[in-house]
C-alpha cells in the first residue's frame, strides 16, 4: 500500500510570539514527508503573516473570518493531502510525529481519525500532575464514549471530512473537539493513543486556571456528547 499523502494545517491568531519556533521544530522533525504545510492565518493584526511567510516550506493563506472552526474550514478547502493533519500555532512538533500518522493509517484501512493528549512545556510541576491525572480521566471517558481528539493534535483522513461536510463553524471555539470527534466517528474509526503526543504551550491554563479551563472543556465534552452542540459560547484569546 502506498503512503498517504499529508497536509498539514496549522491555524494562528496573532501568534507572532509562537509561530516561528512552530514552524522551525516542524519543518525539522518531519523531514520533507509533508506533502504541504499550510498556515491559515486567522484575521491576524500583528506579524503572524509575515513570520510564517518568511519560510519558503509554508503555503500561507488568509482567512478573515475569526474564529478556530472557521480557519479550519479554509485549511480543508485548501489543502490537497489525502490526510490533513492538524497542530496549534503554540505547539513543537516532537521527532516522530508524522512517521505515527503514516504508520497508522497504513495499518488500519478503517482509521479515520487518529489523535493523542498533549505535554505542556511552560507549566509548573504541579500543573503537569494535575493534567496528567485529566489526561487518565480522557482516556476513559475515551473507551466509553469510542471517540476523543485533541483539537492542536491530530490527522484526519480528507475523504471522512467529505462525508462529514467539513467543520462545523458555527462552533466558536469549545467542545469543536468533540464535535469534530464524535462526526467522524460516523465514517472512520477514531484512534486516541498516549504515544501520540504534542508538546504545547499552557497559557490558557495559566491565565483561567487549571480547574476552571478543566471544567469549561469537561462541560463542553458532555454537551456535544449528549446534545450535539457546545454549553460555552463565549471565549477569550490569550496571546
Amino acid at each position: 500500500m502506498k503512503e498517504p499523502t499529508i497536509s498539514l494545517v496549522i491555524p494562528a491568531y496573532n501568534e507572532e510570539k509562537y509561530i516561528g519556533k512552530c514552524l522551525e521544530h516542524t519543518i525539522k522533525n518531519s523531514q520533507g514527508k509533508f506533502y504541504e504545510i499550510i498556515v491559515v492565518d486567522n484575521a491576524s493584526t500583528d506579524r503572524t503573516f509575515s513570520i510564517a511567510s518568511s519560510y519558503p516550506q509554508v503555503k500561507v493563506i488568509k482567512e478573515e473570518r475569526k474564529g478556530q472552526v472557521r480557519a479550519r474550514q479554509r485549511g480543508y478547502v485548501e489543502s490537497k493531502g489525502d490526510i490533513l493533519a492538524w497542530i496549534d500555532a503554540d505547539t513543537e512538533m516532537p521527532s516522530g510525529w508524522v512517521d505515527k500518522i503514516i504508520e497508522e493509517f497504513k495499518k488500519d484501512k478503517d482509521l479515520g481519525c487518529l489523535s493523542g493528549p498533549y505535554y505542556y512545556y511552560d507549566i509548573s510541576r504541579w500543573n503537569r500532575f494535575l493534567f496528567s491525572v485529566w489526561t487518565m480521566f480522557t482516556v476513559v471517558a475515551y473507551n466509553i464514549v469510542g471517540y476523543l481528539i485533541t483539537g492542536g493534535n491530530f490527522a484526519i483522513k480528507k475523504e471522512v471530512l467529505e462525508k462529514m461536510g467539513g467543520f462545523d463553524t458555527d462552533i466558536e471555539f469549545y467542545g469543536e473537539d468533540t464535535n469534530i470527534a464524535r462526526r467522524a466517528h460516523e465514517f472512520g474509526k477514531v484512534k486516541f493513543m498516549l504515544n501520540f503526543s504534542m508538546s504545547t504551550s499552557g497559557r490558557r491554563f495559566k491565565n483561567e486556571g487549571i480547574f476552571k479551563t478543566g471544567y469549561t472543556y469537561f462541560i463542553n465534552f458532555l454537551s456535544e456528547i449528549l446534545y450535539h452542540r457546545p454549553a460555552t459560547k463565549e471565549y477569550k484569546d490569550y496571546r
